[in-house]
């Protein structure tokens, strides 16, 4: 078996494309991962990507953003706003938990900050299991541990939230109630369409852990490294200062610019179910290993231009090509949660009724509220693992 290299768009393209590519990245984190909609591959994808694409579409994320979000941000956030203060990292942690947890359909009836906290810890523990690959630690022993995270969450969290949609979902079919009173989360969708799925029960509690914490995860780690690019653009270019307050587009582009440049995973990884040769003239033999780079991806200069590995919000981008690169993927595992995380792409200068993306709410809260560099304690990078995370980012908040 050989690793053969992906270093640019269209070869990216063409591989995530294909049918005979499946999904590699997270073959070591199988104790959160095996059998999630992002592993699966061919017809099982297919149904199981229909039935989930019903909650993923544009309106359910406007109300969302509109309706279910900024009260969810302002109950979040504003405790932090009041000290002066706050970590990035975990704030952002916990503000996208609370928000992954709205569309996973994980409820924390309690509504105490001892609550929250056991949920934090479990999903802290699916991010490692799905990043395995990349962790500095022993394999073995933490998927053992993991697992054991995952049985007691699932005890703890998911069947109390299961048996009430599922009384929810007999009212409906009783004709007390109306299907349009059931939550739009994640759980309910599989619960509604379990006929067509059929999921065993620990395919649903992974499915919806890696709900969980993919909407958590990647979009806190976007959250805080787009704090960063901006404030950092801020301090070169002062008089985009004001811009950063009033222009949420504006928001919107420097958000998709971070995740350009910083896409939560550095590379996706395809393994060949058969013999492939891209129109490039790569050849792929069946076993191989595809190692998409997308960092060299996404900072190739013929699509982005000479400073491609810049931060720049006033990109021009070629016409067919994603602001934020591939960072999302393509194809058949393009993230279903795209527009959530960053929103769609804007046609015009207006943003009335345009999809901002959670990403990009929380910065502008963030700013709003005026984030700025911690000047007494600088930041760490996470060391336990290969990936690019930050350990702590403190800033202070306020006048």
């Amino acid at each position: 078996m050989a690793t053969v290299p992906i270093n640019t768009i269209a070869d990216a393209r063409e591989a995530y494309r294909s049918p005979d590519l499946r999904q590699g990245l997270y073959d070591a984190g199988a104790v959160v991962m095996a059998d999630v909609l992002v592993n699966l591959h061919g017809e099982e994808h297919k149904r199981r990507r229909r039935v989930e694409n019903r909650l993923f579409r544009r309106e359910t994320f406007l109300h969302y953003e509109n309706e279910l979000f900024p009260e969810a941000i302002e109950r979040t956030l504003a405790p932090y706003a009041r000290r002066g203060h706050a970590e990035l990292v975990h704030v952002g942690h916990e503000l996208m938990l609370n928000l992954a947890a709205l569309t996973a359909g994980v409820d924390l009836p309690e509504g105490t900050e001892e609550e929250w906290q056991r949920l934090y810890d479990y999903t802290m523990s699916f991010i490692e299991g799905a990043t395995l690959a990349h962790s500095t630690l022993d394999h073995g022993e933490r998927s053992r541990a993991i697992h054991e995270q995952l049985v007691r969450w699932d005890e703890e969290f998911l069947q109390p939230s299961v048996a009430r949609r599922r009384a929810l979902i007999a009212r409906v079919d009783a004709g007390e109630v109306e299907e349009s009173d059931l939550p739009r989360d994640v759980v309910t969708v599989l619960l509604r369409h379990h006929d067509a799925l059929g999921l065993r029960p620990d395919i649903l509690a992974r499915e919806v852990a890696f709900m969980l914490l993919a909407a958590a995860h990647t979009s806190a780690t976007a959250f805080v490294r787009a704090i960063d690019a901006i404030l950092t653009w801020t301090e070169q270019h002062p008089e985009d200062v004001a811009r950063v307050r009033t222009d949420p587009l504006f928001v919107q582009r420097c958000v998709h610019e971070t995740l350009r440049l910083h896409p939560s995973s550095p590379t996706g990884v395809r393994r060949a179910l058969a013999d492939v040769t891209l129109k490039s003239g790569i050849r792929i033999a069946e076993g191989d290993e595809v190692v998409i780079d997308l960092i060299a991806v996404n900072t190739d200069e013929a699509v982005f231009g000479p400073d491609a590995a810049s931060f720049n919000p006033y990109r021009e981008i070629p016409v067919g090509v994603g602001p934020f690169g591939l960072s999302f993927a393509s194809g058949m595992h393009v993230c279903i949660g795209q527009d959530l995380a960053a929103g769609v792409v804007p046609t015009g200068e207006d943003p009335t009724g345009h999809l901002l993306g959670l990403v990009s709410v929380a910065v502008r809260w963030a700013f709003d509220h005026g984030v700025r560099r911690d000047p007494h304690v600088d930041p760490e990078r996470d060391t336990s693992t290969k990936r690019p995370y930050w350990k702590t980012y403190p800033v202070l908040l306020g006048a």
